[in-house]
């Protein structure tokens, strides 16, 4: 399945996002591909930040790594960076961008 996911970074923590994610902890990584997920690429406008996810299955990837320590970690990392954070909440934007069209 495809997720598309909107989150914003700080203007004043550009910089320190992008560095961040050149050095994502290979645990991590790891763990996101072990929960299923085939790719995940993340897009910068401005502040927006775009992502899209080729995963099997969304809430078991969210439920695999909402507790895992090195991904605590990681949000805990992001959370000062970010302005919109990521929603780990089954019934929140956690559901991902609805889909307005598709060719």
């Amino acid at each position: 399945m495809r997720v598309a996911l909107h989150t914003r970074v700080r203007a004043d923590r550009i910089e320190e996002y992008e560095r961040a994610h050149r050095e994502v902890p290979a645990e991590l990584t790891a763990a996101i591909r072990a929960a299923g997920t085939r790719s995940w690429t993340i897009w910068r406008s401005g502040t927006d930040l775009f992502h899209l996810l080729d995963c099997e299955d969304y809430a078991r990837l969210l439920a695999e790594l909402e507790q895992l320590p090195v991904n605590v970690a990681w949000q805990a990392r992001m959370a000062g960076l970010l302005d919109v954070v990521h929603d780990y909440s089954a019934g929140g934007a956690g559901a991902g961008l609805p889909v307005v069209w598709e060719l």
